[in-house]
Formats: C-alpha cells, sequence, structure tokens
C-alpha cells in the first residue's frame, strides 16, 4: 500500500512555477494551481484523494485549483476530464448540491444609500420574509410549475417571475447566464419519487444552509480593466447582490439515486478503488446516462432557484427604497457540474466540483452578449471578506478554463466552533462599527463554524488565479450586509 507522506512525494513535482506545479501520483499526474505558501499547508488527504480519483480509467486530465479541500469521495476545487467517447462520468466529482453555483446581480444604486446600519438592518429583515432558507409556506409559487422548472429551466417560468419579459432588449434574465435551459432526456424524471417533488417544489426559491449566502456589496472597479467592467454595467460605489445557492433537495434526491445505480454497477463488474464512497461509470452505461439526464434536470433547478431568490431580494429593495429600483442579472454560473465541451476540436466530457469556467474575451463559448469581453466570473470570499468579479484569459486554456470557487475552507466546521470565539468573529464582521456587516442570524454562534476564520485567505487565492494566468480582477466586492442560513 502507498504511503502518502508528503514530504516525500512534494519532490517529485515535475514542473513548477510560483503558482503552478504537476505532481506525479502512482496513479496518474495531477495539475496544482497554486502559489508555494498555498501549496505547502495542503494536506496529504487531498492527494490521496487525487489519486483514487485517477484510478478511474481512461481520465485524461486532472487539477486543483488553490482553494482545494477535502470533500467526500473527490476534493472541492477540482478539474476532472474525460474524452466524451471513452469516458466516464461520477457523482462524487460532481457533488451532491448539483449545479450549485453563483448568481449577481446589478442595481442602480450606490453604497452611500446603504451607509446608514439601520437601513441595512431593515434590508436584511424584509430579504429574510422573501427568502426562507428552507421552505416556503405551503401555496407559494403554486403558480409554477415543477415540472416545467425541471424541463426548461428559466424558461419554463410564468412571465410574471421573468420582470424584465416585456423588454426584450433588457431581458439580462434570460440571456445573462452560463445556461438558462438544459435539454435532456425527460423520461427518466419518473425516477424520483414523488415526495422528493413535493419538498423540491416548496424549496424553490430558498437559500439552505451550510456555506450558501445572497450578499449585498458594494462594488471597486479594478482600473486596469475598468473598460471591461464598463462594458458590463458597473460603477465604483455600485450595490450589487451576490447569491450562492443550488439544486436543494432535488439535486440530492439525483445524487443519491446516481450513487446507488453505479455502486451497483461497480460491485457487479469488480470496479472501484481504495475509496467506496468514489462511484463513477462509463457514459455510455445506462445507470451513466439516467444520471447524467437527471442531473440535468439538477441544473435546470439550480438556475431557477437562484433566479426566484434573486426575485424575492428585487421585492425586499422596493419594499426598503421604492420602486425605481432596478436589479438586473449580471450573470449566472454553476461550479458543480459535469457535461461535454469541444477543446482543440475535441469532445470532452469536463466535471467540475467545486470549480469555475472562465472564458476569455471571443471564446466561441461565451454567451452572446460576453463574447466580446469574456464573461464575469463570480468568485465570493468568506462571510466577512471581499468576494470578485474576474474575467478569463488565454492562458486558461492549459486547465480547462476552470479557476477557484471560492476562498475554500481551511478547518472543519468542528474544528472551526472548537478554535473561533465568538468575539472574535464579531470582530471580523465589525459588530458596533458604523460599517458593521449585518447578518441576519441574531446569534452569531450558530453560524461561527462560516466566520472567516473558517476560510482561506481570499486574496491569496485570487492572487495564484491571477499569477498563473488564468483569470484577472475586474471588480472586487466589498460586503455591506448577508442573509445567511444556519
Amino acid at each position: 500500500m502507498h504511503t502518502w507522506n508528503k514530504d516525500i512525494w512534494n519532490t517529485d513535482s515535475k514542473t513548477e512555477t510560483a503558482f503552478y506545479r504537476t505532481v506525479a501520483l502512482p496513479a496518474g499526474e495531477l495539475h496544482v494551481y497554486a502559489s508555494e505558501p498555498l501549496f505547502a499547508e495542503l494536506p496529504a488527504k487531498v492527494f490521496e484523494m487525487a489519486n483514487n480519483n485517477l484510478l478511474i480509467p481512461n481520465a485524461s486530465y486532472m487539477s486543483y485549483t488553490p482553494d482545494v479541500h477535502v470533500g467526500v469521495g473527490t476534493c472541492i476545487g477540482t478539474t476532472a476530464v474525460w474524452e466524451a467517447e471513452n469516458g466516464y462520468v461520477s457523482p462524487s466529482i460532481v457533488g451532491n448540491d448539483i449545479g450549485c453555483g453563483m448568481r449577481v446581480h446589478l442595481t442602480n444604486m450606490h453604497r452611500d444609500e446603504l451607509k446608514d446600519v439601520k437601513v441595512r438592518r431593515k434590508l436584511i429583515k424584509r430579504m429574510g420574509k422573501y427568502v426562507p432558507l428552507n421552505m416556503h409556506e405551503r401555496g407559494y409559487f403554486s403558480d409554477i410549475r415543477l415540472e416545467h422548472v425541471l424541463k426548461k429551466g428559466v424558461h419554463g417560468l410564468p412571465n410574471k417571475y421573468v420582470p424584465d419579459i416585456y423588454t426584450p432588449k433588457k431581458t439580462t434574465s434570460l440571456t445573462h447566464l452560463e445556461c438558462g435551459r438544459f435539454s435532456f432526456d425527460e423520461k427518466v424524471l419518473d425516477e424520483i419519487p414523488e415526495p422528493i417533488w413535493h419538498r423540491a417544489h416548496r424549496q424553490l426559491g430558498t437559500l439552505g444552509s451550510g456555506n450558501h449566502f445572497a450578499e449585498v456589496q458594494a462594488i471597486e472597479i479594478d482600473k486596469h480593466n475598468r473598460e471591461i467592467a464598463e462594458a458590463w454595467g458597473l460603477f465604483d460605489g455600485q450595490v450589487v447582490v451576490m447569491i450562492h445557492s443550488g439544486s436543494r433537495a432535488w439535486g440530492g434526491a439525483v445524487s443519491e439515486h446516481g450513487i446507488k445505480a453505479m455502486a451497483q454497477w461497480m460491485r457487479a463488474s469488480g470496479q472501484g478503488t481504495p475509496d467506496p464512497r468514489l462511484t463513477f461509470a462509463p457514459l455510455e452505461h445506462p445507470f451513466a446516462q439516467s444520471y447524467v439526464n437527471l442531473m440535468y434536470s439538477a441544473l435546470n433547478y439550480a438556475v431557477v432557484n437562484r433566479h426566484l431568490i434573486a426575485y424575492g431580494i428585487r421585492e425586499a429593495f422596493r419594499d426598503v427604497f421604492g420602486t425605481k429600483v432596478e436589479m438586473r442579472t449580471l450573470y449566472d454560473l454553476m461550479h458543480n457540474y459535469a457535461w461535454e465541451e469541444v477543446h482543440d476540436g475535441q469532445r470532452m466530457f469536463v466535471h467540475r466540483k467545486g470549480a469555475t469556467r472562465a472564458l476569455p474575451p471571443h471564446h466561441p463559448d461565451n454567451p452572446k452578449p460576453y463574447l466580446e469581453t469574456g464573461h464575469p466570473a463570480l468568485i465570493p470570499g468568506s462571510m466577512g471578506s471581499r468576494s470578485y468579479l474576474m474575467v478569463g484569459r488565454d492562458g486558461g486554456s492549459d486547465n480547462y478554463y476552470s479557476i477557484c470557487h471560492g476562498a475554500g475552507r481551511v478547518r472543519s466546521r468542528s474544528a472551526t466552533k472548537q478554535l473561533v470565539t465568538v468575539d472574535e468573529f464579531a470582530a471580523s464582521m465589525r459588530v458596533g462599527k458604523e460599517d458593521e456587516i449585518v447578518v441576519n442570524q441574531p446569534m452569531l454562534e450558530s453560524i461561527v463554524d462560516e466566520s472567516p476564520q473558517a476560510y482561506k485567505n481570499v486574496e491569496h487565492i485570487i492572487e495564484s488565479v491571477v499569477g498563473a494566468g488564468l483569470a484577472e480582477v475586474v471588480a472586487v466586492c466589498k460586503p455591506l450586509a448577508a442573509l445567511k442560513g444556519a
């Protein structure tokens, strides 16, 4: 058995720069995008997990982003690629929260309008009214058919939930998305039990717990990319809303269904790795096809969920500031998914688990509104730290245009609760100061495991991404107030 002694195999890195290195593992080559200090802090477990992933047959490529940390079966911060023709799919490399991702909406407001902490508290309270953490009351969104959402994505919503539908030239709700509708074989929907349908319907437009959030922020444009920022409609001091959520109960059920089916195939065929939680199957297998099709339904759900959260937040803003408030979509993207892409003329099946696609200007896969500039890559920090709007660069082609998806945990939830005091957490949130980052949770003890101290320094993560030539910063977003699940 291989002993995972990091001090031994670290010296086997074959190619090394300040922000990139390849590591020769027993099962194959791992590409790591991280500064030397971030790389040095990685525990041996992340490399053990990478080796298990590389044991899946026919793997073409695997990499880690600088925010990588241990997950279930696969690390968060992974890009794993197979040729589509003889490829594999793994629910473990997609993650349980299928379609989890980010959305940013731009307002026509300036941060000075939120300078008063009492105003920020009022806004967060109203946001909580429209955006529950878990479920809506029965009857809420009753005019939305879950079946339409699963099949058509945002195009399956009634017009009333797409406020800009009546002004086609401004319909950013339907155009400024990584993908607004994933097509699939709809017969697979019958494989999900009826109770999940009811629960998933009531969870539409809800935030969830853990690291999910809706945050009100203020923008500072990076002087080197001001032209791109202005093309995106950004201005200094602009108030924006950043949303992080996923596919809720529907995605969880799809993941569980796929894992059980593939585990059955693996036992029958004698396939496996040292990690029993790592499941996979050939793309051509019926179990795999069923999972992929159901996964696309969950991606549709996730995009709609974020859309409806934004819809509720828009209502909250108008309650507090009046109907002149605008809140148009900047972009919506995923960081937990797998799908087919073309790279160098080759059809590839790309998994991203806690990794964000960041395309450069003129890449044909950019949505039409962002073809000239490249699309916004939305990178959240930890609660209390800055977030980033980035744009991909041509150098990203080496990593299948994958960058980080956030700050990345540096310690577990239980360890954070033991090591971080409420006073330390409160200080990082500026509690009692004029610039306090207002949060909806009255007792910080309930969310101390999500404190900034639980995460890596996001600025170091961004430094690695920029230093590796994968992407550049367009704007920095400073937190003003946050809606957070306990």
